[in-house]
């Protein structure tokens, strides 16, 4: 498998040189990876003017902060250019680690060195307030916790922190992971569904993990797993 966004069109995109306002027209949600502004400067550039767009145009806005370590390499690290980003964003989503990587936001190291879920839960509840005290218009925060013993071993779980309550997804676990690419664009897409179709916060969350899991048992980049099986595993 090739993973390599060099040369790609996103990539030579020139700042300036689209209508965002017009491509957005008809949206009411715009998604965006950390992965798109790690390509090179103007791509940071273009993420700004998009989300200076979506924000114009009053639609919901979410981040996941997928971090790659090949990427990140024209001389700014993540810290240096996410917050900035992140700041048009209401939903963000990644895990405890890459909010204080690419946010800038306090790890609790020391509930992380309880190595408990514990433990995890309680750091996850410290990162979440911190950035939405950090980020006025961000609400929603989801982290998620992946543990593997092996090639086919998988422990997940998922929260969900909004309103003030961390809310706990099912715990998963299973030897038999076929394909783990596409795991964490699975959970993003269960928690935007689960929004725009104004389920509970505790569904959310259960909903995205699920849809997360199912991704495991399939190959390829996409979770073709009918809705009805992922709400079955909430």
């Amino acid at each position: 498998m090739v993973y390599d966004r060099k040369y790609s069109s996103f990539s030579e995109i020139q700042p300036g040189t689209v209508d965002w306002d017009a491509r957005l027209q008809g949206a009411g949600w715009f998604h965006w990876s950390a992965i798109s502004p790690a390509l090179n400067a103007n791509a940071a550039i273009i993420c700004r003017e998009v989300l200076e767009a979506a924000t114009r145009r009053g639609m919901t806005i979410s981040t996941d902060l997928n971090y790659r370590s090949k990427l990140w390499q024209y001389g700014q690290s993540p810290v240096d250019v996410m917050p900035a980003l992140t700041e048009y964003c209401h939903v963000i989503m990644g895990n405890i680690w890459a909010a204080d990587m690419m946010l800038g936001v306090p790890l609790n190291k020391e509930a992380v060195a309880q190595n408990s879920k514990d433990g995890y839960l309680q750091a996850a509840r410290d990162s979440a307030a911190s950035i939405i005290a950090k980020f006025p218009k961000c609400d929603r925060v989801a982290f998620t916790f992946r543990f593997s013993e092996g090639p086919t071993h998988n422990l997940y779980y998922a929260v969900y922190y909004t309103g003030g309550q961390l809310y706990v997804s099912r715990q998963f676990e299973t030897n038999d992971v076929v394909d783990r690419v596409g795991s964490g664009d699975s959970f993003m897409a269960g928690l935007i569904h689960a929004n725009l179709h104004g389920f509970a916060p505790q569904d959310t969350i259960g909903y995205a993990a699920a849809a997360a899991y199912t991704k495991l048992f399939r190959t390829g980049d996409f979770n073709l797993t009918p809705r009805e099986t992922i709400t079955q595993l909430m």
